[in-house]
């Protein structure tokens, strides 16, 4: 028996419960074109059948406003493929929008490295 005063895990040891746990051993989203820079709003604050699960109430409050899910992994610390799979979940049940960006052309992309490089 470990005495009360005595801790066997800290801060540094990390999150206790696996990524694929949240997302209950699936690794992939529904069939949805979400990436990095898809924008998510929040239709509804209520969890509905997932307000069970802390995950799902974190997404639905940073959502307030639109949030890529890039930023939406960043905040909570999860990997983007768990917070895909969470968000997928979320639009299946009508909770939250989304908008896929337009990813940028990339000759564009390379004539601004172009000009960077110039500087």
């Amino acid at each position: 028996m470990i005495p009360d005063d005595e801790t066997w895990f800290d801060d540094d040891a990390g999150p206790l419960v696996r990524p694929y746990a949240v997302t209950r051993g699936r690794t992939r989203s529904a069939q949805l074109p979400l990436d990095m820079i898809t924008l998510v709003v929040a239709v509804s604050s209520d969890a509905g059948r997932f307000a069970s699960e802390p995950e799902y109430t974190t997404i639905l409050k940073l959502c307030q406003r639109p949030l890529s899910i890039a930023e939406i992994a960043a905040s909570m610390a999860l990997p983007l493929g768990v917070v895909k799979v969470l968000i997928s979940d979320l639009v299946e049940e009508r909770r939250v929008i989304f908008r896929s960006g337009i990813s940028p052309d990339k000759a564009v992309l390379f004539e601004v490295l172009h000009g960077i490089r110039k500087l």
